[in-house]
């Protein structure tokens, strides 16, 4: 094995207390040959002995650079040198946004696991891309369910659960890791483009934020973002008993004096909540608004046109839809 480092002890105590890869078990490690990747990788080689995990690499291949060609030869020459099967897949049609590649990369990356057997996908985020994401949804309006920002895991599929267990190291410190270890990286131009939203966060607003602020403020806004996500947790649960409570069987109707009781926050989640079914996009904070006013609001009052063209309306204790 490896010289023991405090990146190994580190991850190897987060792995035992938050349980989030059970000893033995099959592990498709997500590797675009960038330093969050490659050190999550080598940290999970390591500690392969102690774990007997079965791990294999996985490359996706989006199309979007010349050079990703040879990115994928880089990746899988490095699972050779690890003594890992390497999995590649590359994109039939180019992903033209960040948020379609995002979507085509998850969605690869869950067949492979499930075609190998591996119930586990883990990848490189660190607390860095928790922080950045936080103030990604933070200046798009997001409330705290986008706040949360990226999580410890998720799942991707009946069989496949997403894993991030680097979510407690900072950029800074699997940069570091690799430098000690010596480890190849790839290094991806696209990631200096500032005409990408999230490249400009990354190199300009939070080394501003980290030099006239805080200098540890991607670790304090990714325990901001671990805070809200109890948080989150506990509301969302609240919202769905009170929902159960309010909603009229096999109708639309809420039950305005069982809403009218309750805080304003649990108010909104429900009201969202029922307009996820009702309405044929996400609902927004003014959609939301719109349906909390009714709950205290004159009987037959009603409002405008939701998208979609529905109405909401008061009737007796009850708002009602036409």
């Amino acid at each position: 094995m490896a010289p023991w480092t405090e990146h190994h002890a580190a991850l190897h105590q987060t792995l035992r207390d938050r349980q989030l890869l059970p000893q033995g078990a099959s592990i498709c490690v997500a590797v675009s040959g960038g330093q969050d990747s490659m050190c999550l990788a080598q940290l999970l080689v390591d500690l392969q002995p102690k774990w007997q995990w079965q791990l294999a690499i996985a490359h996706c291949d989006h199309r979007w650079r010349p050079d990703s060609a040879e990115n994928a030869v880089f990746v899988q020459q490095q699972a050779q040198s690890w003594q890992l099967p390497c999995w590649t897949v590359t994109a039939e049609v180019i992903p033209t946004t960040e948020a379609t590649a995002r979507t085509w990369r998850y969605s690869s990356l869950t067949d492979l696991a499930q075609s190998h057997e591996s119930a586990i996908v883990v990848t490189g985020h660190t607390a860095s891309d928790r922080a950045e994401t936080l103030l990604y949804n933070l200046v798009r309006g997001s409330g705290l369910d986008g706040l949360q920002a990226l999580s410890w895991q998720r799942s991707l599929s009946p069989t496949v659960t997403l894993v991030r267990p680097l979510l407690a190291f900072t950029r800074t410190q699997t940069a570091a890791f690799c430098h000690q270890q010596q480890l190849p990286i790839w290094v991806d131009n696209t990631n200096e483009d500032l005409t990408h939203a999230r490249n400009r966060l990354r190199l300009e607003v939070l080394p501003y934020l980290q030099q006239q602020f805080n200098p540890q403020v991607d670790r304090t806004l990714a325990q901001t973002a671990e805070i809200l996500q109890a948080e989150v947790a506990f509301l969302e649960q609240e919202a769905a008993r009170l929902y159960q409570q309010a909603i009229a069987p096999d109708t639309h109707r809420l039950h305005r004096a069982v809403l009218r009781s309750a805080p304003l926050a649990l108010q909104r989640r429900v009201i969202r909540q029922l307009l996820q079914t009702v309405l044929p996009t996400a609902p927004e904070f003014e959609h939301i608004e719109k349906l909390v006013h009714l709950i205290t609001a004159p009987n037959r009052t009603q409002t405008d046109p939701f998208p979609g063209g529905a109405i909401a309306y008061t009737a007796g204790e009850w708002i009602g839809w036409k």
